[in-house]
C-alpha cells in the first residue's frame, strides 16, 4: 500500500465511522462493562492470511494521558520475519512463551475515535520477542490485519495507518533502541523488564490533516 492509497483509506474509514456515528471504540469495545487493561478482543484480533496482529485496551484515568480513550498495540508474528532472524531479548519463558510476537508499535486513540499519537514500549509492557529497529523497520510493509474476525473498518484503518506513517514508525523504533541502550547501561539486563520502572520509550503526536495535506492527493 503506497501512502497516497494509505491516505485515501484513513480518510475514507474514518469518514464512515463517523457517517454511521459509531466511532472506532465502540466497534471494538463491548457496550458495556469495560474493563480496564483487558485485550479487546480477549485474544487479540488475528489476521488470517498474515498473521499480524492487535489489540486495543484501556488505562485507567489516572495512568492514560488527558484526551486519550485507549490504544492500539500492534504486533508482527515471529512467522513474518525472514528466517534466520536473531531476536535481541526473548521474554523469560523463552521459546515456551505463549505468544510468538513482536510489539511493532502504539497507537493512541483519543475520545473521538481519532489517532492521537504514536509510541513504543519497553519489552516487558507487551512480553514480546524483541528485535532491533533495522529488523523491525525491514518488515513494516508485512504489516496487514486487513483480514482478522473484527469490524473491517478498525482493521483497514490499523493496517492504512502504519502504511501511511512509515517513515515516523521507522523513526520511533530507531528511538527506542537509542533510549533501550540507556537503560541497558543503567539497569543492566533488567532494563527490559518492569524493574526498570520505564513503559514508553518514544513518542509523536499525530496530526492526520498536516500528515495527508503533505502528499499529492
Amino acid at each position: 500500500m503506497t501512502p497516497i492509497e494509505a491516505a485515501q483509506t484513513v480518510i475514507e474509514t474514518i469518514t464512515q465511522m463517523a457517517g454511521e456515528q459509531r466511532p472506532l471504540m465502540t466497534r471494538v469495545l463491548p457496550s458495556q462493562d469495560v474493563n480496564f487493561w483487558k485485550h479487546y478482543p480477549e485474544k487479540d484480533a488475528r489476521d488470517a492470511k498474515t498473521k499480524s496482529r492487535w489489540y486495543y485496551h484501556v488505562h485507567a484515568p489516572s495512568n492514560r494521558d488527558p484526551g486519550e480513550h485507549g490504544h492500539f498495540h500492534l504486533f508482527l508474528h515471529r512467522d513474518q520475519l525472514i528466517k534466520g532472524t536473531q531476536v535481541a531479548v526473548m521474554p523469560p519463558e523463552g521459546e515456551k512463551a505463549k505468544a510468538h510476537v513482536t510489539h511493532l508499535i502504539a497507537l493512541s486513540i483519543d475520545t473521538n475515535g481519532i489517532p492521537m499519537s504514536w509510541f513504543t514500549v519497553n519489552r516487558f509492557v507487551t512480553n514480546e520477542f524483541l528485535y532491533p529497529a533495522d529488523v523491525m523497520i525491514r518488515h513494516l510493509p508485512l504489516y496487514n490485519v486487513d483480514k482478522t474476525q473484527e469490524d473491517d473498518l478498525v482493521n483497514r484503518l490499523v493496517t492504512a495507518m502504519v502504511a501511511l506513517y512509515r517513515d515516523e514508525i521507522a523513526d520511533l523504533l530507531r528511538q527506542r533502541d537509542v533510549r533501550q541502550a540507556e537503560l541497558v547501561a543503567e539497569y543492566g539486563d533488567k532494563a527490559y523488564e518492569k524493574a526498570s520502572g520505564v513503559e514508553v520509550l518514544s513518542s509523536i503526536p499525530i496530526d492526520l490533516d498536516a500528515k495527508i495535506s503533505s502528499l499529492d492527493i
